[in-house]
C-alpha cells in the first residue's frame, strides 16, 4: 500500500521502528510499529505506514512541550486507543531517551506510562481512562454468538456478558472451559459487520483459571486481522469488568495470557483497585531485529 498522493513508503523519512509487546521475545508476544517523530506526517500517510508494517497496530508520536500528541492505526482504520501499542511505543522511547514517566495525549483521553528497568528488561505500565461496562443487549448477545458459532451454553456462570470500556469498547464474554476458548473458528465478514455497526474494537473472549489467571482471545476484524495476540486496551477494560461487577473486591493483580493459541504467548498484568476508577496494565516490550 502507498500512502496518500503516490508517495512510496521509504519517501517517509520518519524511522519506523518495531516491538513486540508483552513479552521479552521478539518472536512472542503482539508486534507494533511505532514512530517516535511523526511530525509532518498526514493522517493518510500514518495510515499507509500501518498498512505496510502489516501489524495489528502502530503508533505515531507527535513530540511536544506537554502531553505527547499520539495517534494509533491498525492496517484498514485509525483507532482511539491501542494498549500495546502504548507499551511498545513507551519501551521504544525509554530505549532512546531512558526510563521514566511518559504522558500521552490519545483520541480516548490522557494515558499516563512508566517505564522502570528490570533484569529481564523494560517493563511499562500504562494507566487507562476511567473504565466503565454495561450488559450486552439479548441482541447484541445473539448476534455475537452466532458469529462465533457458539451456544448460551458454552458461557460461563457468575460472568454476565457486557460490553467494557478501557479506551474504546469490547464485548466480554467468559466461557465455561479451556477447550471452548481454544477452538475459535469464527464468521470473519459477519463478526465485521457486526463489531462495525456496533461501534465494538476487539471482542474479549476469556476463561478464568483462578482467582489471579485469565486465558484471553481477542478476535479483530475490523482492524484486518483475524485475532490480537494480546491486548491491552480489552484488559484494561476486562479489569474495568471485574470491578463493576464485585468480582474484585481489594487491590488485586491479574494476568491474563493471551496468544498462546496462535503461538504468540503474551503476558499482560492487570492491577484493579475497587476504589479507583482506572486501570493498570503492564508488560514488557522488545524491539524486533531489523529482517525477523
Amino acid at each position: 500500500m502507498k500512502p496518500a498522493g503516490g508517495a512510496t513508503l521509504a519517501a517517509v523519512t520518519a524511522e519506523i521502528l518495531r516491538y513486540a509487546a508483552f513479552t521479552d521475545d521478539p518472536r512472542r508476544g503482539n508486534p507494533a510499529g511505532v514512530v517516535l517523530d511523526a511530525t509532518g506526517l498526514s493522517a493518510e500517510e500514518m495510515q499507509g505506514i500501518a498498512a505496510e508494517v502489516g501489524y495489528s497496530e502502530s503508533a505515531f508520536v507527535i513530540p511536544a512541550d506537554g502531553p505527547l500528541a499520539t495517534r494509533y492505526f491498525s492496517p484498514q482504520a485509525e483507532v482511539d486507543f491501542c494498549g500495546h501499542a502504548t507499551i511498545a511505543l513507551a519501551v521504544a522511547w525509554a530505549d532512546r531517551d531512558g526510563p521514566g514517566p511518559l504522558a500521552l495525549d490519545t483520541a480516548a483521553g490522557r494515558i499516563d506510562v512508566d517505564v522502570v528497568t528490570t533484569p529481564s528488561g523494560s517493563v511499562a505500565t500504562l494507566r487507562s481512562v476511567p473504565t466503565h461496562t454495561q450488559p450486552a443487549s439479548e441482541e447484541d448477545l445473539t448476534a455475537l454468538l452466532s458469529t462465533l458459532g457458539w451456544a448460551r451454553s458454552d458461557l460461563a456462570d457468575g460472568y454476565p456478558p457486557h460490553v467494557a470500556f478501557g479506551g474504546v469498547h469490547h464485548p466480554v464474554l467468559a466461557v465455561r472451559t479451556r477447550e471452548r476458548l481454544a477452538d475459535l473458528e469464527y464468521d470473519y465478514d459477519a463478526l465485521l459487520a457486526l463489531m462495525t455497526e456496533r461501534g465494538w474494537t476487539t471482542v474479549q473472549l476469556f476463561w478464568v483459571e483462578d482467582a489471579h489467571t485469565i486465558h484471553a482471545r481477542d478476535p479483530f476484524p475490523v482492524g484486518g486481522v483475524v485475532e490480537d495476540p494480546a491486548t491491552g486496551a480489552a484488559a484494561a477494560a476486562l479489569g474495568g469488568y471485574l470491578r463493576d461487577l464485585g468480582l474484585v473486591s481489594e487491590p488485586t493483580r491479574i494476568r491474563i495470557i493471551q496468544g498462546e493459541d496462535m503461538g504468540r504467548r503474551s503476558e499482560l498484568l492487570v492491577d484493579v483497585d475497587p476504589d479507583d476508577p482506572t486501570v493498570r496494565v503492564s508488560g514488557g516490550a522488545v524491539r524486533i531485529p531489523t529482517g525477523a
